[in-house]
């Protein structure tokens, strides 16, 4: 696996690597491979990943067709100093210190 370094962007190009890397699944098997793994353990974990993708793959079909509603979107907290004060936490109000 390569990338190309352009203009000097050491940065930019960490940040293709990294991609490229996360989208083969260099960073999943390079965690699994940290400790021994059984053979009876690996069969329990890759059977347990096909049930998983198989009812992730249903649950997408059934949204898709109609059948069951869509997951709510998550919704992202507000950024800090847009309009909050300093001191505030999301869902408390400014009036209450926070506990030390």
């Amino acid at each position: 696996m390569q990338v190309l370094v352009r203009d000097n962007n050491v940065d930019q190009a960490l940040r293709v690597l990294k991609k490229k890397m996360q989208r083969d699944g260099i960073f999943r098997e390079m965690k699994l491979r940290r400790f021994y793994e059984k053979p009876s353990e690996k069969l329990a974990r890759e059977r347990s990943d096909a049930v998983r993708r198989a009812r992730k793959l249903a649950r997408k079909k059934a949204v898709r067709d109609g059948e069951i509603a869509a997951p709510k979107k998550k919704v992202v907290a507000a950024k800090r100093g847009a309009g909050q004060q300093g001191n505030a936490v999301a869902g408390r109000p400014a009036a209450f210190p926070r506990p030390a």
